[in-house]
């Protein structure tokens, strides 16, 4: 629920992403290990993490 709704917050504010799929990218899911994140979704802004849907946190990072 909470992917769906970041991404449709970035699409809304014109935000260029990348999205990868833990589902179907097994790469992506030894990615998250290594950072130590297994909270989903994770957003990287100028290689900060925010996990969840955390909208002032992404709004401050963006503003960067």
């Amino acid at each position: 629920m909470y992917c769906t709704k970041v991404k449709e917050y970035l699409s809304q504010k014109g935000v260029n992403y990348t999205e990868r799929n833990i589902a179907t990218e097994p790469a992506a899911i030894y990615d998250l290990r290594k950072m130590g994140i297994m909270t989903l979704p994770l957003i990287l802004i100028n290689g900060e993490a925010v996990t969840g849907f955390n909208q002032e946190k992404i709004d401050e990072l963006l503003s960067k």
